[in-house]
């Protein structure tokens, strides 16, 4: 990327500060890394590409020799993290968006916020931009709240994409929505409820539960019977997989 004023407001918006750390995705060539450490944050930098090892270990030897700079040779769909009290930043490859969210959100020692540059349809539907929910905006809420920040056009890179990308940003990831339901039923339940898109929402959790508890449900959260996945936001469904599975 070699955009100053996405970087700039990337690392302004993850808010790094001295004294904490930031796990970084991909580094590349370093651009993002260099502005991290200005902030005087101690990094943590995850870098696949053999290539670019030799590189970023040039460019920031002496963050390195000082501790402030580590940077791990690995896969960070493989690397296992024992990090604690962290902020997530990235300029993730497309392909695996998706799993690296899923792998942070759901892991045992969660970064307090996400801030991650993405293909900007995938931003788009994880606020949900045009006000239908999907199996990822609901994964991505039920954790924590994304915020669109901006659009990062694809000439912005080199070599440039085919599409635009965006910052969203991650803010107060916990656990708080799982005190009284279990994470495995909600992703049951919301996966049920997505099966079909096109089908109402009644009969595709038909398939978890009888019709006359997903009536009684229903009845009972003042939902109408016609209602569509997409249409029943997070708070909802919180409330409707307490209901089915007490």
């Amino acid at each position: 990327m070699k955009s100053k004023s996405a970087i700039s407001k990337m690392v302004e918006v993850s808010d790094a500060r001295k004294g904490e750390t930031v796990l970084e995705i991909g580094p590349g060539l370093g651009v993002l890394t260099e502005a991290l450490l200005a902030t005087g944050a101690s990094v943590v930098a995850v870098e696949k590409d053999d290539r670019l090892i030799p590189v970023l270990r040039e460019k920031f030897e002496k963050e390195i020799a000082s501790g402030q700079l580590k940077l791990i040779h690995g896969d960070i769909l493989k690397e296992k993290f024992e990090i604690k009290n962290y902020k997530l930043v990235a300029n993730i490859p497309y392909y695996i968006t998706g799993q690296v969210i899923r792998k942070f959100l759901e892991a045992e020692n969660q970064p307090d916020s996400m801030t991650l540059l993405v293909q900007k349809e995938v931003a788009e539907r994880i606020v949900a931009k045009d006000g239908k929910e999907s199996l990822l905006s609901l994964s991505v809420k039920v954790y924590g709240e994304p915020k669109y920040v901006q659009t990062v056009k694809r000439g912005s890179f080199e070599p440039a994409p085919n599409v635009d990308s965006a910052i969203i940003h991650i803010a107060n990831i916990s656990r708080k929505n799982f005190q009284k339901i279990s994470e495995a039923n909600f992703f049951k339940l919301i996966h049920a409820g997505f099966a079909h898109k096109r089908k109402q929402l009644l009969p595709n959790l038909s398939a978890l539960y009888s019709k006359d508890i997903i009536r009684g449900a229903f009845e009972k959260l003042s939902i109408d019977l016609k209602t569509r996945a997409e249409d029943l936001p997070l708070q909802k469904w919180l409330e409707l997989c307490e209901i089915t599975n007490s």
